[in-house]
């Protein structure tokens, strides 16, 4: 063994039969893609694979033992999923926690509105994005919607067969203002409008002929009028699939790898275990967390206190005894090594596409501000586990010092006293409407996640 780090990419290191796992595994990965463009979609897609498992539903005071798999939904947005382990919850739990929320575009309450015999939906947008990137691609409408006689409606607008919708932008013999905008401003939140139709009622004496045609068609198919947009939650996200990227086929594009790219590795990673692990094994799909893990389901909120308390009670355990000696895995994703924008990156310590797993010891943005900093022994135990399990992995920043920087979940679980590092998929294009991830490394971020959850 050399004195010097050594680099290696992963396709130089895994086996044959590594490989062919690999692609199995992105295989239902990009499944699961096409399955839950949202938060509210990945918890039912979640339940439905935990299930096929032999998860149940926890209630409180269930009594557990050794081997049992739970899982506990909260409001349908996010969930926490448990196998239990062999050893006292006094002895800690090894949980991996990502989230499941995704930029994206979100209806304003009021948001139906004709221009110039146009239809259209204001957004508000969720999140950091670029809202160029937003504009002239196919858009649909997923989440729930909530009616006057308090039934709700579950609705995938331009799902499928379905139209789909659209944010125009103005052409370029007419752009002349516009480039000479920076290109913060050159598309303004406000501008960000669906268009959603143009054909008129047949009553010309309607002051909004082509906005009324348009909500006769959603009462006519939902039972919906316009007042029930305020008890809606529609998000806007891309109408495209995940798809393999490449000739070689060595990349996934999709919306959504932030962070959906590391839930669905730690769920599978728990899904997949054969054995009963000797400490409980916790897997988290949050949400809120693109705009700072506030509300309900969000992981700042007590919603993880009450599911592992509950446990904790039924062994007898207190909870914050149990949060001192758990280890938490934040698995989210980091910003990969782009050489087209070498300017901003710091080669020497930035993740690269296919050298694996992608240990961040502390994200915040300049200053380490926001940071939730692992202590050496932290990075050591990670290290440790990763080797001995096979699992290639590399550390990495996010960027140049005064760049920026990024935040995860790994704040609000160090707050529980909970010994936390950042680890997951390093991303190109993140927060784009399609994101693009190299296979290798989704593999090794689903062998990561399992080796932390079988650790003793």
């Amino acid at each position: 063994m050399g004195v010097l780090i050594e680099k290696k990419n992963g396709y130089d290191v895994i086996s044959a039969e590594e490989k062919t796992a690999m692609e199995d595994y992105c295989k239902a990965y990009i499944d699961f893609m096409n399955a839950a463009k949202t938060e509210r979609e990945c918890v039912v897609e979640c339940i439905k694979l935990a299930e096929a498992k032999g998860f149940v539903p926890y209630k409180a005071g269930m009594e557990l033992k050794p081997g049992d798999k739970v899982y506990y939904n909260n409001r349908g947005k996010n969930i926490d999923l448990a196998v239990i382990g062999k050893k006292s919850l006094v002895y800690g739990a090894n949980i991996a926690a990502a989230h499941t929320d995704s930029p994206r575009l979100d209806l304003k309450p009021n948001p139906l509105y004709e221009a110039e015999e146009m239809a259209f939906l204001k957004t508000h947008y969720y999140g950091g994005i670029k809202k160029f990137q937003w504009v002239t691609i196919p858009l649909e409408l997923h989440g729930v919607v909530c009616l006057k006689d308090g039934s709700k409606l579950e609705v995938k607008f331009g799902h499928g067969d379905e139209p789909k919708f659209v944010i125009t932008d103005i052409l370029p013999h007419l752009g002349k203002q516009q480039a000479a905008k920076p290109l913060g401003e050159a598309i303004p939140g406000e501008n960000l409008n669906l268009l959603i139709g143009s054909v008129p009622v047949e009553d010309k004496e309607a002051k909004t002929r082509v906005k009324q045609y348009v909500m006769e068609l959603l009462n006519e198919k939902y039972g919906m009028v316009e007042e029930d947009f305020l008890s809606a939650e529609l998000e806007t996200v891309p109408a495209f699939d995940a798809t393999e990227i490449g000739f070689d086929r060595s990349f996934i594009g999709a919306y959504g790898h932030d962070d959906r790219v590391c839930a669905f590795a730690e769920l599978k990673a728990l899904l997949d275990m054969e054995e009963i692990p000797e400490r409980t094994a916790v897997c988290i799909f949050a949400d809120k967390e693109e705009i700072g893990s506030m509300g309900i389901t969000g992981m700042i909120s007590q919603a993880f206190e009450h599911f592992m308390n509950d446990m904790c009670k039924g062994q007898g355990v207190d909870l914050y005894d149990c949060f001192a000696k758990s280890f938490c895995l934040s698995a989210d994703v980091t910003a990969a090594l782009d050489p087209n924008f070498m300017e901003v990156f710091e080669a020497n310590n930035e993740s690269r596409v296919n050298h694996g797993i992608a240990i961040c010891k502390y994200t915040g943005g300049r200053g380490k501000g926001g940071a939730s900093d692992a202590n050496a022994e932290t990075v050591a135990y990670v290290r440790k586990i990763f080797t001995e399990n096979g699992v290639l992995w590399q550390l990495t920043e996010m960027g140049k010092i005064d760049e920026g920087g990024g935040g995860t979940v790994a704040l609000d679980m160090a707050n529980r006293n909970i010994e936390t590092i950042d680890a997951g998929v390093p991303v190109l294009s993140m927060h784009a409407p399609f994101e693009v991830v190299a296979k290798l490394d989704c593999y090794m971020t689903y062998k990561g996640c399992k080796a932390v959850f079988e650790a003793r």
